[in-house]
């Protein structure tokens, strides 16, 4: 039997003068059909960077991608494909779209006109449900450091427990995921390893580092409601945040958030490296996605 295709796109959005909801279709040559960006994801590469690259190579088109939107399966000449999709709201207008090998053509089109145009029943499953999504929202993340060295095997103060090596390849790698939210804020404890999990990334994005000491574990064993305050406060944030913290700090905050909604908020420990990134609109989340750690 041969294994599931893994591929990613992205529903790509923006609002026209009137301020009605646009979607991109693409046309590609080579199968003479009307799509969603997608394609196949290269080996080592995680699915939201797959989605991101796809978008990029065929529309050419500045894009900030927000919620996870659904999954879909059917069959190729290979064997099953599974496609993972998100939204991306596009910046440019309709003529900084460019012709490539991947689509000759792209149309801007209300939602109805596109699940009416897409050619795969697939895709016009994903638009009805792009439709239904809080894809216009802002986007939170909380971030947990990487791996650290273990706290046995460390004599010093624990704020100063650095990461490990598969820590530090982690704090590396960031960028390949983050990049596709248009990261414009990214706050960290002060303690070492969170640091050194956010800098290579605010480095890259040319983002001055804001050191929170009140998201700190060593505040937290202090005063617990620092942190709540905290996130009260950063989720009124209209620029999208990177939030990196620890265990058990991150949870607490989490929920607070979602404490006064009928939200079922996701498994309440993040692995090293791992995030939530949580879609909000005016201070209500509104979905959580479970981020992966960076693979080394």
């Amino acid at each position: 039997m041969n294994p599931v295709i893994l591929a990613a796109g992205a529903v790509v959005w923006r609002y026209d003068q009137d301020g009605q909801v646009l979607v991109l279709l693409i046309h590609r040559p080579r199968y003479d059909d009307w799509s969603i960006p997608k394609g196949k994801l290269d080996e080592g590469e995680q699915l939201i960077s797959c989605a991101y690259r796809e978008v990029i190579e065929e529309t050419n088109l500045k894009v900030k991608f927000g919620p996870f939107i659904t999954e879909s399966e059917y069959f190729v000449a290979d064997g099953m494909k599974r496609v993972s999709y998100w939204a991306a709201h596009a910046f440019d207008s309709e003529e900084n779209f460019t012709p490539n090998s991947e689509a000759d053509d792209a149309r801007w089109v209300t939602i109805e006109a596109a699940i009416e145009l897409a050619t795969r029943e697939s895709d016009k499953e994903v638009l009805s449900v792009f439709f239904k999504a809080p894809f216009d929202s802002q986007t939170l993340i909380m971030l947990r450091h990487g791996k650290a060295l273990n706290r046995k095997e460390w004599s010093g103060e624990d704020s100063d427990r650095p990461l490990e090596q598969v820590g530090t390849l982690q704090a590396k790698r960031m960028h390949s995921l983050y990049q596709v939210y248009g990261i414009e804020e990214i706050i960290t404890s002060d303690a070492i390893r969170c640091y050194d999990t956010v800098e290579p990334l605010s480095r890259i994005l040319d983002l001055k580092l804001k050191v929170e000491r009140d998201i700190s574990e060593d505040t937290w064993k202090k005063n617990r409601e620092k942190a709540i305050d905290f996130a009260k406060e950063v989720i009124k944030n209209k620029e999208t945040t990177i939030v990196c913290s620890h265990n058990p700090v991150l949870p607490r905050m989490l929920e607070k958030l979602t404490k006064k909604i009928d939200f079922d908020y996701p498994d309440n420990k993040l692995e090293p490296g791992e995030a939530w990134v949580i879609h909000h609109k005016k201070k209500e989340v509104l979905q959580i996605d479970r981020m992966e750690a960076p693979r080394i």
